[in-house]
């Protein structure tokens, strides 16, 4: 019996050490397969985000396989659609903007520099070369010939870059279809692998770990889709013609307070300075992101997104980055996930903690101060 206890922290220890080397393990071999597993976890978050319209589909009275199908034509057309939309839309908005180079590079040194210069002191002329530097991109982007190109280049020059990319794409509306037939079994199937003991602690973070990334997918994609619209449409009603290239920007950033809408606005009055050069077109700017932001607080965060993310901006930042530097792009497609995992098994840890002894102390109880609101410690009897 004397034993007893150190055998116990020993094989205690034993098992911690096991789960380390397999934590250890299951990183590297992530890792290893990082470039292969791109289309299977995109998938995944496709499907994950098309099981519940397929689960209410099924509710209704179809079946599942009918229920997949139209689900999974839905999100297929969808692609399409944004795919033939965007793509010639962005292209023709990066040809302006190589076009009107020259504009901008004689805006900024004979109007811009010279206005801060005289306001600060500062020489930025002397610093910087910028007919050299206009001159250097025009000629690389004359000698690549264009985004597309310069793409094609590459996988001409990769043969095994290009059939990976081929068969990325190819495979990942099959897996996706794979995975949105048996979600629920999948489910199924890893629920039956916990410990009956801890079956109801995993699923409750489960399911508040689902519910945090999908208010956050969800509700923050719609609202960066609704605001680069409204942005764009807006900025191409006062006439700018990089409207839509910045109210895209914008909108890709508005998951980023502050960010967003003063990237946009940055953008949006050199933009109208520089086609223009009067201030009618800058409070044209003005007014189409002051109506954006007023719709987003007002209407569009609170319906959409609410309480339910739980994800600081910076929190999502780092996650995003960091998964990239550790994974590739493979990395930044688990950092939202592995972020709203963290995120609630911190809550959970921080839970646990304010109600363990090592937080409350051996005292009976912890009372509140009348008026100053901290604790105090009970009186001696």
């Amino acid at each position: 019996m004397e034993g007893s206890g150190p055998l116990e922290d020993i094989a205690r220890f034993l098992k911690r050490l096991q789960w380390a080397a397999f934590a250890f393990l299951l990183f590297w071999l992530l890792w290893l397969l990082a470039p292969i597993l791109t289309p299977f976890v995109l998938a995944a978050l496709l499907a994950w985000l098309g099981d519940p319209l397929v689960d209410r589909l099924e509710r209704s009275g179809r079946s599942r396989n009918v229920a997949v199908a139209l689900v999974f034509t839905a999100m297929s057309l969808l692609v399409i659609l944004a795919l033939v939309l965007l793509v010639p839309m962005i292209e023709d908005q990066i040809a302006t903007l190589v076009a009107s180079f020259p504009s901008y590079r004689d805006w900024l040194v004979t109007t811009a520099m010279p206005w801060v210069e005289a306001r600060t002191g500062l020489e930025i002329a002397s610093w910087l070369d910028f007919d050299r530097l206009g001159e250097l991109i025009r000629s690389n982007w004359e000698r690549a010939g264009g985004f597309a190109s310069t793409l094609l280049g590459y996988m001409s020059r990769s043969g095994f870059a290009l059939l990976a990319l081929v068969a990325n794409v190819a495979l990942l509306p099959v897996i996706t279809f794979f995975f949105l037939r048996d979600w629920d079994q999948l489910v199924d199937r890893v629920a039956s692998l916990i410990p009956r003991d801890h079956l109801a602690t995993v699923s409750r973070l489960a399911e508040s770990s689902s519910a945090v990334l999908g208010g956050f997918l969800r509700g923050q994609f719609l609202v960066m889709l609704i605001l680069g619209v409204m942005y764009g449409l807006g900025l191409w009603l006062v006439g700018l013609d990089l409207g839509i290239l910045i109210g895209i920007i914008a909108g890709l950033l508005t998951f980023i307070p502050y960010v967003g809408p003063a990237s946009g606005i940055i953008l949006g009055c050199i933009a109208a300075l520089v086609q223009f050069g009067d201030w009618k077109h800058v409070a044209g700017v003005l007014v189409v992101f002051g109506l954006g932001q007023v719709i987003e607080s007002y209407w569009l965060t609170p319906k959409l997104v609410g309480d339910r993310i739980g994800l600081h901006p910076v929190a999502v930042i780092f996650a995003v980055l960091a998964g990239g530097q550790l994974f590739g792009f493979l990395g930044m497609l688990l950092a939202l996930p592995v972020a709203a995992v963290a995120n609630v098994l911190l809550h959970y840890a921080q839970d646990r903690y304010t109600h363990s002894r090592l937080y409350a102390g051996t005292h009976p109880s912890i009372l509140m101060d009348e008026g100053s609101g901290y604790p105090r410690e009970p009186e001696a009897e």
